[in-house]
């Protein structure tokens, strides 16, 4: 089997070379194949799968293509890959085409990831407090911001009923772009005030 991997990864560094330099690497049991750094299709089983994006959509509905899967804990997960079948190798003018834009929507992506500011990048942030709100279906600096720090607060509280004040000094210093001391006296006041007035979470009997 890896033998067949590897015969279709130098195929396909092969009837790719207009794209760039392919490289390849071990990658969950397959191999990543990869130009500059960027990945944009995979190799497993002896098959090549390339990345699903929207301008390949078209292609993925006239062939219904097969997805690349691997088992995790015991359960399939479906990847963002579809398999080259023989007719798309055969055709190479449109394998190269579907690769290219394989290739560019990785790009895109990649960059999108790179200029997105993460939840821990902010003032009081840190990766547990990043963690806690994932948890509590917060991901992003954006809806951090629409939901606001008190809402926030609240749904961390689901979870952490001990949570204190200080948490919302520092989400409210995140959202502000202001370490949480910094915060304005009559600003930590009215939050203080909030949190005294809450009502007690209800003892689990």
């Amino acid at each position: 089997m890896r033998k067949r991997s590897y015969d279709r990864i130098y195929k396909s560094q092969e009837c790719l070379s207009t794209l760039g330099e392919i490289h390849y690497r071990s990658l969950f049991g397959s191999y990543s194949l990869t130009i500059e750094d960027t990945i944009f299709a995979m190799v497993a089983d002896g098959e090549l799968y390339l990345r699903a994006c929207e301008q390949s959509v078209q292609y993925c509905v006239k062939h219904t293509p097969t997805w690349l899967t691997f088992i995790k804990r015991g359960r399939p997960v479906i990847l963002n890959y579809y398999q080259v079948d023989e007719s798309l190798w055969r055709d190479r003018q449109q394998l190269v085409c579907l690769s290219k834009l394989s290739l560019e929507a990785a790009r895109r992506e990649k960059h999108i990831r790179s200029t997105q500011q993460r939840l821990k990048d902010l003032p009081n942030m840190s990766f547990h407090l990043e963690t806690l709100l994932n948890e509590a279906g917060i991901m992003d600096v954006t809806t951090l911001r629409i939901l606001g720090a008190k809402m926030c607060w609240l749904r961390l509280r689901q979870t952490k009923p001990r949570l204190t004040v200080k948490v919302l000094y520092a989400l409210e210093g995140a959202i502000a772009g202001v370490h949480e001391a910094a915060l304005p006296a009559e600003r930590r006041r009215e939050l203080a005030q909030w949190v005294n007035v809450l009502k007690p979470e209800p003892e689990c009997r």
